[in-house]
């Protein structure tokens, strides 16, 4: 896809990038997609599939209690247990605001790990990464924010998210599917946003308006940024995912070049 050579532009030292159909089939790669990058919150759809593996197997339930008083496995998975950014502070009661928590998928990891016995680094290799042969990518920290990876595996990962193997397709659409719809909240990097969609660990594009996917992506489309400057998309009108991770922190330059590289990506698959 010429398209991808796109990221040749970015004020990046390197960066690599792919898409993905829902066929599985790959469309087109450019950079080094061997390459391992930090994922920074990129990790947090990984960990949120992981999570949704131990729901499919009865070692946790979506609606049980988990995180702070009130809060459940659901409410950490959709950014609305009220935890804070970066501390297990309540600054809500849950479901009531949209509060991007790392904290809040910490406290997801110990409940998983508790439930199952099993540390949740290892737990997300057994049940998730193995599986999928995504042999280059470790948790190593946070569930929130320390994995690293490669193009090459997230592209499987991508490929699994649109045609589920591990999980029933009733799940995926869950997890897809907006949860506490209409709540406010902050897009870090973009500000506060009415309303700030999410679904179990996928942030939900809809209306939102700036956004880091483009202009023309569908409002089905799903998936994270990362503060790393990384991202990964799900479209599903488009019938594909893209994958592109670089080793410079996201700010403005990412602002500016992440969705006219998406519109010329998806026109290009259109035109396909």
């Amino acid at each position: 896809m010429q398209s991808l050579a796109l990221i040749e532009n970015w004020p990046v030292p390197t960066a690599a990038a792919a898409v993905v159909r829902a066929d599985g089939t790959v469309a087109g790669t450019h950079g080094p997609t061997g390459r391992r990058f930090p994922l920074a919150s990129v990790t947090k759809p990984l960990a949120a599939y992981a999570v949704l593996v131990a729901y499919e197997e009865g070692a946790v339930d979506l609606d049980e209690p988990a995180g702070p008083e009130g809060a459940t496995v659901r409410h950490l998975l959709a950014h609305t247990s009220g935890l804070a950014f970066d501390e297990p502070k309540v600054m809500a009661a849950p479901g009531t605001r949209r509060i991007y928590s790392n904290a809040g998928f910490d406290a997801l990891a110990d409940h998983v790990t508790k439930a199952t016995d099993i540390p949740f680094a290892e737990y997300l290799r057994q049940a998730v990464l193995e599986p999928l042969g995504m042999t280059s990518t470790t948790l190593e920290g946070s569930p929130a924010k320390d994995g690293v990876s490669t193009v090459d595996d997230l592209v499987r990962f991508a490929a699994e998210v649109q045609s589920p193997r591990l999980l029933d397709a009733r799940t995926v659409l869950e997890a897809m599917t907006v949860v506490h719809p209409g709540l406010t909240g902050i897009l870090p990097g973009y500000g506060h946003q009415k309303p700030n969609d999410w679904g179990l660990g996928f942030e939900i594009r809809d209306g939102k308006s700036p956004h880091w996917t483009g202009g023309s992506s569908s409002p089905r489309t799903f998936g994270h940024f990362g503060q790393s400057g990384t991202f990964l998309w799900i479209d599903p009108d488009a019938r594909a995912a893209c994958v592109a991770l670089s080793d410079r922190a996201f700010g403005p330059w990412a602002v500016e070049a992440w969705p006219p590289f998406t519109d010329a990506v998806l026109a290009e698959l259109r035109a396909a």
